[in-house]
């Protein structure tokens, strides 16, 4: 082994020089927020904004503003919400401590100086000494690459958080919408049972229609009633977490179409459904590289298994009666007690762990894509079975019941019946066409992420099918 003798020039020297290259670190001008841009334009077509000063904060308020003077569309809702959620604006700050964290490990920790005074009798003696943690210096490469990764995982942390924002937004859309239309149809339900119970009550004033039947008239009025109620509470519920969603400070400026959109004519196939999530997943590539860290950080810890603490000094004494002393020392910690076992058991059981996670993330990952995929088929058979088959038969039944009451071989009841029977189906598809919508936004982000379910709540509408056999 050779050995180099180092004198204190020198030492001071190669302590500069390192210095010097350890404060090259800095930050980049947007804070690495351009990858988190790039990507979301990429995946869905949209805009997003780090509002980190007034000018950014007022274009996007007025960009909003536009957006709000008329009736919002799904990519509007979605637009607003990536411009103006104050949770996913606080989200982007981990990308700023990220950033700090990674700047910070390629930078040197600043170094100790002491300086110490003492005397004997005429004697003054004055001691300065400069510290560096020199293990720290040996291990910066492994610690820059940590942090690098880290760095990447957060950036791909946001873009998940970005595109799961979107898909919620879209999804409270498509049932604010829908509450909105069910909500129409449960009014005219009202409306017809309205008018049969007061046609009930007549009749069974003057004695031609018995108690029984004016109580069962009166019940579904009842029930009816029940049923707007609730559906204007779910149009309320649906509205205001669509305002939250989209940041809005009041729901008034809201504005939602009347119905929801038609659904494609026919679905497009995916091929290898399951391939396209483990290529495009952001919940893999994040769980990848962490689990990349944690082999490096493995790596790092058994690298300072027994020395953890190495430090470099140089010293400069001085008195006024000697010559001047000038020399260094290396200081490092005696594994006497501690052999840095534990740290290292602990890290290879975080290690091990991630590895697991990592795979249960694969798995779930498949599961979740297959069973988006098979929903958003089954929804779409659904929705188009009741739009193409139980809706226009439902009309054309109460046409020849129409024509049947014209020509008084049914009564007035029958004909309510049928009408709000009519209108029960015309509900089930709406709620079928929301429910494909759902799934649609469901499949789309288990291809980029882990996908969440929206629980929405129906109204109930058995009254108006139990009353359509009076």
């Amino acid at each position: 082994m050779t050995r180099t003798a180092f004198t204190p020039r020198t030492l001071m020297l190669a302590v500069l020089s390192v210095a010097l290259l350890g404060g090259c670190a800095s930050f980049s001008p947007d804070g690495g927020f351009d990858a988190v841009q790039s990507a979301t334009q990429s995946r869905i077509q949209k805009d997003v904004v780090w509002a980190r000063d007034d000018a950014s904060r007022n274009q996007a308020q007025a960009r909003i503003d536009t957006l709000l003077a008329q009736p919002l569309s799904a990519d509007d809702a979605v637009q607003i919400a990536l411009l103006n959620n104050p949770g996913l604006q606080a989200a982007f700050n981990t990308l700023g401590i990220a950033e700090a964290d990674r700047v910070a490990a390629q930078r040197l920790p600043n170094p100790g100086f002491s300086i110490g005074r003492s005397t004997r009798g005429s004697e003054v003696e004055w001691e300065r000494s400069l510290h560096l943690n020199l293990a720290r210096l040996l291990t910066l490469p492994m610690r820059v690459d940590i942090e690098q990764r880290l760095f990447e995982q957060t950036r791909r942390e946001l873009v998940l958080e970005v595109l799961r924002l979107a898909a919620e937004t879209r999804k409270a859309w498509v049932a604010a919408v829908a509450a909105t239309q069910t909500a129409h149809y449960q009014q005219q339900a009202m409306e017809a049972a309205e008018a049969g119970a007061e046609l009930a009550r007549r009749m069974a004033q003057v004695g031609n229609w018995s108690k029984l039947k004016q109580a069962r008239e009166q019940a579904f009025y009842a029930d009816a009633a029940l049923a707007v109620a609730r559906a204007e509470q779910l149009k309320l519920q649906t509205r205001e977490r669509l305002v939250r969603l989209m940041g809005l400070a009041q729901a008034g400026t809201l504005q939602l179409p009347d119905r929801l959109p038609d659904f494609p004519p026919a679905l497009s196939p995916l091929q290898d459904v399951e391939q396209q999530a483990m290529d495009s997943r952001l919940d893999l590539q994040m769980v990848k590289l962490q689990t990349e860290a944690l082999a490096k950080n493995l790596g790092l810890t058994r690298s300072t298994r027994f020395i953890n603490v190495l430090e470099l000094g140089i010293s400069n004494n001085s008195s006024n009666e000697d010559p001047v002393q000038r020399g260094y020392e290396i200081s490092f910690e005696l594994p006497l007690f501690d052999w840095g076992q534990t740290r290292v058991v602990a890290a290879e059981s975080r290690y091990r762990q991630a590895l697991e996670r990592a795979r249960e993330t694969a798995v779930n990952a498949r599961s979740e894509v297959r069973e988006a995929y098979a929903l958003q088929q089954s929804q779409y058979a659904i929705a188009r079975h009741l739009r193409d088959e139980v809706v226009p038969l439902k009309q054309r039944i109460s046409e020849e019941n129409l024509l049947r009451y014209n020509g008084m071989l049914i009564g007035v009841f029958e004909l309510l019946a049928d009408a709000r029977s009519q209108i029960v189906s015309v509900n089930a598809a709406i709620e079928a066409q929301r429910d494909f919508w759902l799934a649609d936004a469901d499949l789309a982000m288990a291809l980029v992420g882990t996908p969440g379910k929206t629980a929405v709540t129906s109204v109930s509408s058995a009254p108006a099918e139990a009353a359509g056999g009076h």
